[in-house]
C-alpha cells in the first residue's frame, strides 16, 4: 500500500505520512493527525521500508517478524484506561517502526485461563511460582511452552504470582508502569512518587495545605509520594481528605460530589491520574453555583486533559518514550544483548494549565 494512499485518506501531505511513518526520530505538531495516519496505515497493513533501514544499519537479510503479546492488568480492554490506551497506541506505532506484528491482546481473565489447542497452549496456565520454579520436563503438570519469537508487553502492576509464569511463556518479557516492581522483570517506569512529589510541591508552592488525595492507596507510588511531600513540609496528614477509590471518571465524578456535600472542604484536590480528574472537574461544573472551586491536579497528561474546561494541570508521563523503550528492552533481551532485569526510568514534567490557583 502506498504513501499516496494513506496521504489521500488522511488529508496528509506524501512527505508529512513519510516522515511520521518511516523517520522514528520525526515528532509531527499535529498528535492527532499522527495518531490518524498510524490508524490509517494499520488499517491498509502498511509497513514501513524496513528493509531499506536495516541496509543502513548493515543488515543484509530478511527476518521473521518479532510479534509481541500485550496484558493489560487493570481493565478487561485498553479502551477502559485512558492512559494506557494512549500507551498501547504508541507501542502500535513502534512495532510497525520496527517491522514487529502485534499478538494477542490480553487481560487478567485470559492470565489465568488454560486453553489448549492439541497440545499448544495459546494461554498461559494458572500455576503457582513453585509449581513453575520446580517444573523439570514437559511431562510436569505446571509444563509451560514458550512461545517462538514472541514477547510480552505488561500494562500496569502485575500480579507477583503470575510473573514466573510470563516468563517462561515469553521469550521476553517488559513491563510499562508509574509503580516500580523489585526488579522482578524489564521495565519502564515513571516513577509515580516522584510524579505525585511534583504535583503536591506545586500546590504548596501556591498556597494550599489542606489537599485531598483522590485514588488508590493500596502499595500505591502516587499516593506514597503524597503523603510524603506533605510530611517533609510539616503538613500533618489529614486522613479525612484521603479518598481509597478506582482511579476512573466515574469514580472521580461521585468521589467529587461527596467532598461538594462535605463540611471540611479542602482547598486543593490531587488526582492519582488523569481519568480521575476528568470526573472531578465534572462535578465541579455541575456544582458550580455553590462557589466551591479548588485547585485541581493529577497525573498523566493524556490527550483529554487538553480539552477540560478549565484546562488540565498535570504532571506529564513520557508514553512515547515508555512505549519506544520497552520493545527495545524485548528485542534486546530475544537477542541475547542483556541477560539481567533492567529498569529504565524516564523524567516527568509540570505541565501548567489553568486548573489551579493561588490560594
Amino acid at each position: 500500500m502506498s504513501l499516496k494512499k494513506i496521504a489521500e485518506l488522511t488529508g496528509a501531505s506524501v512527505a508529512t505520512v513519510s516522515r511520521v511513518l518511516n523517520n522514528p526520530d520525526y515528532v509531527c505538531n499535529d498528535s492527532l493527525l499522527a495518531e490518524k495516519i498510524w490508524d490509517t496505515a494499520k488499517k491498509l497493513n502498511y509497513t514501513p521500508n524496513t528493509f531499506a533501514r536495516n541496509l543502513r544499519k548493515g543488515k543484509t537479510t530478511e527476518q521473521t517478524p518479532f510479534v509481541v503479546d500485550v496484558f493489560i492488568t487493570r481493565f478487561d480492554s485498553v479502551e477502559e484506561d485512558l492512559f494506557f490506551s494512549q500507551v498501547f497506541r504508541n507501542i502500535k506505532e513502534e512495532l510497525l517502526i520496527n517491522g514487529c506484528l502485534l499478538g494477542s491482546i490480553l487481560n487478567s481473565t485470559d492470565i489465568m485461563e488454560l486453553t489448549e489447542k492439541g497440545k499448544d497452549m495459546t494461554h498461559i496456565p494458572y500455576k503457582s511460582s513453585k509449581s513453575i520454579a520446580e517444573e523439570k520436563t514437559g511431562n510436569s503438570t505446571a509444563y509451560i511452552k514458550t512461545k517462538e519469537n514472541t514477547g510480552l508487553i505488561i500494562l500496569g502492576k502485575c500480579p507477583a504470582r503470575l510473573i514466573p509464569v510470563l516468563k517462561k511463556r515469553y521469550v521476553s518479557v517488559a513491563g510499562v508502569d508509574r509503580n516500580p516492581t523489585d526488579y522482578m522483570y524489564d521495565e519502564v517506569v515513571c516513577n509515580g512518587a516522584t510524579a505525585a512529589e511534583k504535583a503536591i510541591e506545586y500546590l504548596i508552592s501556591l498556597g494550599h495545605t489542606n489537599i485531598a488525595y483522590i485514588g488508590d492507596c493500596n502499595y500505591e507510588s502516587r499516593y506514597i509520594g503524597y503523603y510524603q511531600t506533605l510530611m517533609s513540609h510539616k503538613i500533618p496528614l489529614n486522613h479525612d481528605n484521603i479518598y481509597p477509590t478506582l482511579q476512573t471518571t466515574e469514580a472521580g465524578f461521585k468521589t467529587m460530589n461527596k467532598i461538594i456535600s462535605s463540611e471540611n472542604r479542602p482547598t486543593a484536590i490531587f488526582c492519582a491520574n488523569d481519568c480521575t480528574a476528568l470526573g472531578v472537574l465534572k462535578a465541579l461544573k455541575i456544582n458550580k453555583k455553590r462557589g466551591y472551586i479548588p485547585s485541581v491536579i493529577s497525573i498523566d497528561n493524556i490527550y483529554e486533559a487538553q480539552s477540560t474546561s478549565p484546562m488540565l494541570t498535570t504532571i506529564d508521563i513520557p508514553k512515547r518514550e515508555m512505549a519506544h523503550m520497552a520493545l527495545n528492552l524485548l528485542m534486546d533481551r530475544k537477542e541475547g544483548l542483556h541477560r539481567e532485569n533492567v529498569r529504565i526510568e524516564l523524567p516527568c514534567k509540570l505541565i501548567i494549565r489553568e486548573s489551579c490557583n493561588y490560594i
